[in-house]
């Protein structure tokens, strides 16, 4: 037979989870948004430069806490020129033109940071 025991309560891991759904546990998620479209812009492959400087951010609060969504809003017969670049796409005369992958490195630094970051608020807790 096993048996579990347990003394205290879990007052701060449950205040920290009402937090962190509320999107209280980091105030200024902002900051994170500013920072991938700045790294987004920077690395984004540039022609005439419309597509690099369409980045942008929002913050969205759901029911499971906030979310930060980037987008770019260049977009050529309603598909995202960024998605195309990203991806590869076909051409107009039968041709095709390979995708570059530049999105997920200049992305894959700032999600280790609010990793740590988050890693950091749990601990404080």
């Amino acid at each position: 037979m096993i048996s579990i025991t347990s003394k205290g309560d879990y007052k701060k891991t449950l205040d920290f989870l009402n937090r962190s759904r509320r999107g209280d546990v980091f105030p200024d998620l902002n900051s994170y948004g500013r920072i991938g479209v700045n790294a987004l812009r920077r690395v984004t492959p540039v022609d005439t430069g419309l597509t690099a400087s369409s980045w942008d951010y929002r913050i969205i609060k759901g029911k499971h806490g906030p979310t930060i969504e980037w987008f770019n809003t260049n977009g050529k017969n309603g598909t995202s020129v960024a998605i195309l670049i990203q991806y590869g796409h076909a051409t107009g005369t039968g041709g095709y033109v390979i995708g570059k992958n530049y999105i997920n490195p200049a992305m894959h630094p700032l999600f280790d940071t609010i990793a740590n970051d988050v890693w950091k608020a749990v601990m404080k807790s």
